[in-house]
């Protein structure tokens, strides 16, 4: 699972861009204990979402052009614009060009092969989020795609990814890990955009997943805070409890009781 210790190529941050931020606050702050916070008068309405203090995420309202509503996740990069040129070479494209955030680090937005929007994040005085693995913050990151084969291929040139098959029940999972990072470094996978619980829903999409204490009530509490189940509660074993889900605004996330290591 995803930890703190980042290195190049790991998912580092994540926000939502919503339609109304301060409805997302209220539905993630009931749902894991989330206190929104301004980043500042200078930073155009973003804010940080903390857990007890430590930023697990950011958020910001968007409007129209700006993306449809949904989560972000961004890779460390070390260098934002040689990642963002290495997208384009490898027929991906760069939908916000690389910035400087008040001397934070620095941003872009970019979009796979296949379309899918992504982050980068090359760290100054910020180096990422400050918790992930534990309840309420990020755990775990899922692409979905309609080409596994080439999405690897373009992960690899990008952001030196590598992807490794785990057999599971009815098929293999595609395993994701930073280079030369070895399998406790893995943070996430990538799953046919045919076995997607939604996937009359147009476009692939990369699914964040956050630690739950009880993957089930989790589940109830998204149901009467108005967000929609997506996948119901699901127990894989070796793996945990998981269920897929979307907010009152439709943007999707993944919830996860992991089992813990066995060693």
């Amino acid at each position: 699972m995803l930890t703190t210790r980042f290195v190049n190529g790991a998912p580092n941050w994540i926000d939502v861009g919503s339609p109304d931020i301060d409805g997302a606050a209220s539905f993630y702050g009931t749902l894991f204990g989330w206190q929104l916070e301004s980043a500042g008068p200078d930073a155009g309405g973003y804010g940080f979402f903390q857990l007890d203090g430590r930023t697990v995420a950011g958020g910001m309202q968007t409007g129209p052009g700006q993306g449809p509503p949904a989560w972000t996740v961004y890779f460390q990069s070390e260098d934002a614009q040689a990642t963002a040129k290495a997208a384009e070479g490898a027929h991906g494209r760069v939908l916000f060009q690389p910035t400087d955030v008040m001397g934070q680090g620095h941003m872009a937005v970019l979009a796979d092969q296949a379309g899918v929007r992504f982050g980068i994040w090359q760290p100054g005085r910020t180096k990422g989020v400050d918790v992930a693995g534990e309840p309420g913050s990020l755990c775990w990151v899922e692409l979905y795609t309609p080409d596994i084969a080439a999405a690897a291929a373009f992960y690899r040139r990008v952001l030196g990814l590598e992807t490794s098959g785990v057999p599971f029940p009815g098929g293999t999972y595609t395993c994701v890990n930073p280079d030369g990072a070895g399998e406790d470094a893995m943070f996430g996978g990538m799953v046919p955009l045919a076995d997607a619980p939604d996937e009359a829903e147009p476009g692939p999409y990369w699914l964040p997943y956050f630690e739950v204490v009880d993957t089930d009530a989790t589940v109830e509490q998204v149901q009467r805070l108005g967000g929609t189940v997506r996948m119901p509660a699901t127990t894989l074993e070796g793996v945990g409890r998981m269920a897929k889900l979307a907010d009152p605004y439709g943007i999707r996330f993944a919830v996860i009781r992991s089992e813990p290591a066995q060693g």
